[in-house]
């Protein structure tokens, strides 16, 4: 029996259509493809590592001839002088999650940035010392909370609040969460999420948890590892306490990439907040006086510790220039286009299939471009027929498929492609 509703004309013709008033079309042209049987594969893994950016081989030769040329004179006289190499990443990180340029920092990797965050503004005592996360969140973070949580003396059995998904539902719904942070309000000190959730691909409602968590007197704070670059942010103006971040997904930092942070400008000038210290966090104008006094920089940049790792922040940097010239605005209504468009082409791939569905939120609101594809069967073998046919998906143990279409150079066309495959690899398995 036919158990698939895939047309592969229909959804192709609607692809090429679609693809011909993309705004954004031209900027596929500046990633490069990773290949297979000499073409361009089908990647949709921008959720894990992004495509590298052409620009980031020229970006990167140009620090490697500054250093040739010019030695340590580099920090003050290089093209792009390293001393202040940091600073050109303020205006499109401020842009990308919706703070002012002194609130956010290009440094560290996410989670040495996350232990930075926790050790200013998770301070525990004896009667409030919760920490509420969900359930399920990825392992670094979970790590990173249960080390923070032991540091100070307490157990991760009684400090964390991990919210798990209702019986029947695959994910969290606001109210959930909020009656959680009521529930635990008065032991609570830090409310912790992340932006997209990496497993199901849910977006959280960040401006609600955040007026939740405040309203109950604890700090909150968000992992955009899965949201830069993917959904549009408003840090400030939702009154986050502090965010950190990644840039090797959606941002296509490449891999081990230079992460970031943010910080509220209330905390801008506290100089009494603790902190981990280090000589870039102190002001710029003393820096170099070499003074036993740590004052650290007003804003984000106060928590830096080391000077800027130039030769990553490179790659970083013909990225985030993408961005700019691209507008959030603009990748957010492709985003929201070619998901949904994903969403149809799947559905139509699986058919009457019972033993496979889409897990992630199908309202725009709850998701950004990712689709997580559960399996009860034949998950991996799946997969494994997908990879080998080169397109490029992402598997989660234990049964799950993500599939990541990056508005930058994902096309419609591309997920057309997709579909067929898809479901020619399903139809031989039955």
């Amino acid at each position: 029996m036919n158990v698939t509703t895939f047309n592969h004309e229909t959804l192709r013709a609607e692809a090429s259509s679609l693809d011909s008033v993309d705004v954004l079309a031209s900027f596929r042209s500046q990633f490069c493809f990773p290949q297979h049987d000499g073409k361009d594969v089908l990647y949709f893994c921008g959720n894990s590592l992004g495509l590298q950016p052409l620009r980031a081989q020229q970006y990167i030769l140009e620090e490697l001839e500054d250093w040739r040329s010019l030695g340590v004179e580099g920090h003050f006289h290089a093209r792009r002088p390293w001393f202040s190499y940091h600073r050109w990443f303020a205006e499109p990180l401020a842009m990308l999650v919706g703070a002012k340029t002194h609130e956010v920092v290009a440094m560290n990797t996410l989670t040495v940035n996350l232990h930075l965050m926790m050790t200013t503004f998770y301070r525990p005592t004896s009667e409030r010392n919760k920490i509420i996360m969900a359930g399920h969140e990825f392992p670094s973070d979970r790590y990173a909370v249960e080390s923070q949580v032991r540091l100070h003396g307490f157990e991760p059995e009684e400090a964390m609040v991990e919210i798990q998904p209702l019986p029947g539902t695959d994910t969290l719904s606001t109210r959930q969460i909020i009656d959680a942070i009521m529930e635990h309000g008065a032991t609570t000190e830090l409310v912790l999420f992340s932006g997209v959730h990496f497993y199901t691909g849910q977006r959280f409602d960040m401006a609600a948890i955040a007026k939740a968590a405040h309203s109950v007197g604890a700090i909150v704070g968000f992992d955009l590892a899965h949201a830069i670059g993917n959904v549009e942010l408003s840090l400030h103006e939702w009154d986050v306490d502090f965010a950190v971040w990644c840039s090797y997904k959606y941002l296509n930092g490449g891999p081990g990439a230079v992460g970031g942070l943010f910080v509220h400008e209330r905390f801008a000038d506290r100089p009494d907040l603790p902190r981990l210290a280090g000589w870039w966090g102190n002001n710029e104008a003393t820096r170099f006086a070499m003074e036993h006094q740590f004052e650290p920089t007003i804003g984000a940049d106060g928590w830096q510790l080391s000077n800027a790792q130039v030769l990553q922040m490179a790659a970083l940097r013909a990225s985030l220039e993408t961005f700019m010239e691209a507008g959030i605005d603009r990748i957010s209504t492709k985003r929201n286009e070619l998901t949904g468009f994903a969403e149809r082409v799947v559905t139509a791939a699986i058919g009457s299939r019972p033993w496979i569905r889409i897990i992630t939120p199908a309202t725009r609101a709850d998701r950004g471009a990712q689709l997580s594809i559960q399996f009860e069967r034949h998950g991996k073998e799946i997969f494994d027929a997908l990879i080998a046919r080169g397109i490029i998906v992402d598997w989660r143990t234990p049964n799950v498929i993500r599939l990541a279409p990056a508005p930058l150079y994902t096309t419609f066309m591309d997920m057309a492609s997709f579909g067929e495959s898809f479901s020619e690899i399903m139809e031989g398995l039955l």
